[in-house]
C-alpha cells in the first residue's frame, strides 16, 4: 500500500511541477526519497546549491589553492610566423572568405591611420585605433551569421566593416555631420547600424553585456535561430555589469557569446593589476558557462573558436571566448601609452606577432595571395578611404535644432520651450555664430 502511494505521489508531484513551470515560466522542481540523512544532505547541496554538481562531505579541513585547477590553454592554429602548427591541418575556409577577411584587415588598418592623423590635425575630435586587434574582430564576426546580433564596446570597427558598413558611414559618424545615421549626437567611433545588426556603441563600460543577455533571452523565447555576441575588454570584465550578465546568461541559459578582447591594458592598467586567477576565462567556469581561450592574433583560430561557440550558443548554452591579443596603438587620441609602457615592448609585439602579417603569410603559402595583389589592393583601399573621408568633410553639421529630436517619442513641454528659445536666439543673433557650418540654418 505504501509503495503504491509513493508511486502515485511522485507521479502527481512531477506532473504538477511541469504544469507550474509551463504556466509560470519557472524552473521545474523534483522530489527524491533518500535512504539516509547523509544522502539527503548530499542531494540537497548538489541540487539546491551546486547546479547538480555532486559534492561529497569531508572531515578534512582544506583550503583550496587558487591554482587548484590547471590553467586554461590557449588554442591556436598557426604560430606567430604564420606557419601551421600541424602541417597536415585542413583549413576550413574558402579562398573567397579568407581573402575577404584579409582585405578587411588591410582596410581597417589604413582607415585607422587616416582617421588618427585627421584627429591630430584637428579635423575630427577623437579617435581610437584597432591596431593589433584586427584578427580578433574580423575573425569572430566572419564566423557568425549576418543576422546574429552584435553588441560592441568601442574597438570593433572591423566587425562592422566586415558586414558591409559603408566607408562613407564611418566617416560621417566620425565627423558627426548631417549624413550620420546617429544624427551627429555621438562622439566619434560610436557606430551603430540596425541594417547590419550592430547595436550602437555606448561609452560606459560593460553596459552592453546585460543588454546582450536580455536580447539573447528574447531570441531564445522567440526561437528565431539567432544568437548574440557581445564584445568587451578585460578591463570591462571588472565592472559589476559583466558579473551580473554572466550570471544571468548562466541561469537563464541564453544563446550568447561573451567575447573578451584581452589586449593587455585597460587604458593604462596592466592585466597584472586588473585581476588575479586564470584571467577572464577562469571566471566563466565559476559562473557555470563554457569557455574557450584563443590566440587573438591567429585569425584562423579566432574564426574556428567563434564558429564552435556559435554552435553551442544555438543550443542555449552561453559561452565565453577570451582572445589573447595586444593593443599596438595608444588607447585613444587622448592617451599617451609611453607613460606606462616602453616603446621597446610595443616594437617587440609589432615585429613578432602582427596579426595582419601573420595571416598574409598563410595566404601566400597557400598561393592565394601575392605581392602584386597586395600592392594593388592597398592602393585601391587608400583611394576609397580618402574619397569617403574628403566627401564627409564637406557635409555640414546637422541642423542645430535637431538636437532636440529623437529624445522622446513626443517632445515634452519643457523641451519644446527650450527649443523655441534657442530658435529665437539664433534668429536674433545667428550672425555671431558659424551658422554656415550647419544644415538648414
Amino acid at each position: 500500500m505504501l509503495a503504491k502511494f509513493r508511486q502515485y505521489f511522485i507521479q502527481t508531484y512531477t506532473q504538477l511541477s511541469s504544469m507550474l513551470a509551463l504556466r509560470e515560466n519557472i524552473p521545474s522542481f523534483s522530489l527524491r526519497f533518500c535512504n539516509t540523512k547523509s544522502d539527503f544532505r548530499i542531494n540537497e547541496f548538489t541540487d539546491k546549491y551546486l547546479s547538480h554538481r555532486k559534492a561529497e562531505f569531508t572531515e578534512k579541513l582544506e583550503i583550496i589553492s587558487s591554482t587548484y585547477q590547471p590553467t586554461i590553454p590557449i588554442y591556436r592554429v598557426t604560430n606567430s610566423e604564420g606557419q601551421f602548427i600541424d602541417p597536415n591541418y585542413d583549413l576550413d575556409l574558402t579562398k573567397e572568405i579568407a581573402i575577404k577577411m584579409y582585405q578587411n584587415m588591410i582596410t581597417l588598418h589604413q582607415m585607422d591611420k587616416i582617421l588618427y592623423d585627421s584627429q591630430r590635425q584637428g579635423r575630427i575630435s577623437f579617435y581610437l585605433t584597432n591596431t593589433g586587434e584586427e584578427a580578433a574582430q574580423i575573425g569572430s564576426t566572419a564566423a557568425l551569421e549576418d543576422t546574429d546580433l552584435i553588441y560592441g564596446q568601442y574597438r570593433e570597427t572591423g566587425s562592422l566593416l566586415y558586414r558591409g558598413f559603408p566607408l562613407e558611414n564611418f566617416m560621417h559618424q566620425c565627423y558627426g555631420n548631417a549624413k550620420d545615421i546617429g544624427g551627429g549626437k555621438q562622439m566619434p567611433i560610436h557606430y551603430g547600424s540596425s541594417e547590419h545588426h550592430f547595436v550602437t556603441i555606448s561609452s560606459t563600460l560593460a553596459t552592453q553585456l546585460p543588454q546582450a543577455v536580455g536580447s539573447a533571452y528574447a531570441f531564445k523565447r522567440e526561437k528565431n535561430g539567432r544568437i548574440v555576441l557581445a564584445y568587451f575588454g578585460e578591463g570591462a570584465a571588472s565592472e559589476g555589469d559583466a558579473h551580473g550578465a554572466m550570471n544571468m546568461a548562466s541561469t537563464l541559459k541564453c544563446p550568447v557569446i561573451f567575447f573578451c578582447r584581452n589586449n593587455g591594458y585597460a587604458i593604462s592598467t596592466p592585466t597584472t593589476e586588473q585581476y588575479g586567477g586564470d584571467g577572464i576565462a577562469g571566471k566563466a567556469i565559476g559562473y557555470g558557462i563554457h569557455v574557450i581561450r584563443v590566440d587573438g592574433n591567429d585569425l584562423i583560430a579566432v574564426y574556428n573558436a567563434t564558429k564552435a561557440a556559435r554552435q553551442m550558443a544555438m543550443e542555449n548554452e552561453p559561452i565565453l571566448i577570451e582572445a589573447m591579443t595586444y593593443r599596438l596603438g595608444h588607447h585613444s587620441t587622448s592617451d599617451d601609452s609611453t607613460a606606462y609602457r616602453s616603446n621597446e615592448e610595443v616594437n617587440i609585439w609589432q615585429q613578432n606577432d602582427n596579426p595582419i602579417i601573420r595571416f598574409r603569410t598563410v595566404l601566400q603559402n597557400m598561393e592565394w595571395w601575392n605581392d602584386e595583389e597586395e600592392m594593388v589592393y592597398r592602393q585601391k583601399a587608400q583611394k576609397e578611404i580618402m574619397k569617403a573621408f574628403l566627401y564627409a568633410e564637406k557635409i555640414p553639421k546637422p541642423n542645430i535644432l535637431s538636437m532636440f529630436d529623437d529624445v522622446y517619442k513626443e517632445m515634452p513641454k519643457n523641451l519644446q520651450e527650450q527649443r523655441d528659445e534657442l530658435a529665437e536666439h539664433l534668429n536674433n543673433y545667428g550672425r555671431y555664430y558659424p551658422m554656415k557650418n550647419f544644415e538648414g540654418t
